[in-house]
């Protein structure tokens, strides 16, 4: 698991894909890590097997893959018939479990207002993920807060549109920052 945490460290840019084409071109990319966004229980084997297959590390968000309920069985489903090798959610319980049967897990937390900024630590103890993905992830004032507050290594995410997005993240004290825009999975 350590080996698969350290990915992070080396690869600034997460390929977020949201559907088949850009799948293709993320596998194709200099992109070690992807998360996936879309998918069904009936597609999300074979789109992770692709994925494993090209050496990519393949991350699937529980709340956006269809069939998949709120339920913590969802952890073992992608352990054993998807074979991830980590998961995102926004639900502690979800992380919870996936990180007992040994899955990476990321707790995506939207960071909308003070309340939920107030809120993070608690969402952190409930769960304690291996990573933080803060969304929106273009404030680098409130990266930097949460950086100073938590151990949990920080991912941003959520209209990162340019090179210098992806620069005030990491400068802020984000370990690496996942995006959609397919111009930012080469050359950062």
């Amino acid at each position: 698991m350590e080996e698969k945490l350290s990915m992070f460290e080396v690869n600034p840019v997460i390929a977020a894909v949201k559907d088949e084409g850009q799948l293709e071109r993320a596998l194709a990319s200099d992109c070690g890590i992807l998360f996936f966004l879309f998918g069904s229980i009936c597609s999300i084997p074979a789109l992770v097997e692709r994925a494993r297959a090209a050496g990519k590390l393949a991350f699937v968000h529980l709340d956006l893959t269809q069939g998949l309920s709120s339920k913590e069985v969802s952890a073992d489903f992608v352990r054993d018939y998807v074979h991830a090798d980590g998961v995102i959610s926004t639900r502690p319980a979800l992380l919870r479990r996936a990180r007992a049967i040994g899955l990476l897990t990321v707790l995506r937390v939207f960071l909308v207002d003070s309340l939920s900024l107030a809120s993070l630590v608690k969402q952190i103890d409930a769960c304690t993920p291996d990573l933080l993905e803060l969304m929106p992830g273009v404030m680098p004032k409130i990266i930097r807060q949460v950086c100073r507050t938590t151990r949990v290594p920080v991912i941003t995410g959520g209209l990162v549109s340019d090179k210098e997005d992806v620069f005030s993240a990491l400068s802020a004290g984000a370990q690496c920052v996942s995006t959609t825009c397919e111009a930012l999975w080469r050359d950062v």
